[in-house]
């Protein structure tokens, strides 16, 4: 049995490299300041994907991210690691998106794509932390989900089985395909880059790189399809603009606090409870906690 399985992908800030000019006023995230990197648990949902392909001959891996012109930078890396393309989502329209605008950007984005047998994505994005993205695409596509998988089984009879690392244990469950599948960062990591596959992608490009590329290069991807790393807009995938970027973000980020901390003198108290309650206090208003 041959599958059609889509990786959900996003580059992210290296949130070890965040400085004062990390977030804009309207309280997004300045990319284009910080170092990228492909997101962790992005590639632990890859290595799932790729075994999937090895295990089912004739299988084909997509990668599809949302984000700048540099995010094909992660389609190279997929393509280099097993991945037989990708497809990256840009547009200025819709950049300052909070998860909902970017679930509804990437389901609508996978409907264009047309017959997908699997989907999967990172439990969640480093810059975000929520966990949101998957399950919203799986609400609005109208397929099962299951969060939280360490490993893919098998598939049987068009039904997917999946181990769930949970906070108290682990469970296994089963799914009817297509459905939506987020990965953990306890699952294996992913596999390194494949040198032949790395001599062959090392120029692929998508359509917005290809004007920064010397005319050798660009006569390369040209003369070589394999080498065109697809690029679509908003409106390619039909996407209605009060529902993506800022205006489909119901999201809004009201101030922006840098805290430091720093190390000070220790503070003895005795055994009472109205000191122990004046220093949570004190540690809640300065951040410490809470």
């Amino acid at each position: 049995m041959s599958l059609n399985i889509i990786v959900l992908a996003k580059q992210v800030p290296d949130t070890r490299n965040v400085g004062k000019d990390a977030m804009k006023e309207d309280g997004t995230i300045n990319r284009a300041v910080l170092p990228a990197i492909f997101n962790p648990e992005d590639l632990n949902a890859l290595e799932q994907a790729l075994r999937l392909k090895d295990a089912h001959p004739g299988s084909k891996v997509t990668l599809l991210t949302m984000g700048l012109p540099r995010a094909a930078e992660i389609i190279r890396e997929a393509i280099y690691r097993g991945a037989d393309g990708g497809i990256l989502l840009t547009d200025r329209a819709l950049g300052g998106a909070d998860t909902l605008a970017t679930s509804y950007s990437l389901a609508q984005a996978v409907k264009k794509f047309g017959n997908c047998d699997i989907i999967i994505g990172g439990r969640q994005a480093i810059d975000g932390d929520t966990a949101q993205v998957g399950p919203q695409i799986s609400e609005k596509l109208g397929i099962p989900q299951v969060t939280y998988a360490e490993e893919i089984l098998g598939i049987e009879d068009g039904k997917i089985t999946v181990k769930r690392r949970l906070e108290h244990g682990v469970e296994t469950v089963k799914a009817p395909l297509p459905c939506v599948i987020t990965v953990n960062g306890s699952a294996a990591e992913c596999r390194p880059r494949n040198a032949k596959r790395l001599m062959k992608y090392k120029y692929a490009a998508a359509p917005s790189e290809l004007a920064k590329l010397d005319e050798v290069a660009q006569a390369r991807v040209a003369a070589n399809p394999e080498l065109n790393i697809q690029e679509w807009s908003a409106a390619f995938v039909e996407a209605d603009p009060q529902q993506i970027g800022l205006a489909g973000s119901p999201t809004k980020v009201k101030s922006i606090e840098n805290v430091v901390f720093t190390a000070k003198d220790s503070r003895r108290l005795d055994n009472d409870d109205a000191q122990i309650e004046d220093l949570i206090k004190e540690l809640i208003t300065n951040h410490t906690i809470g």
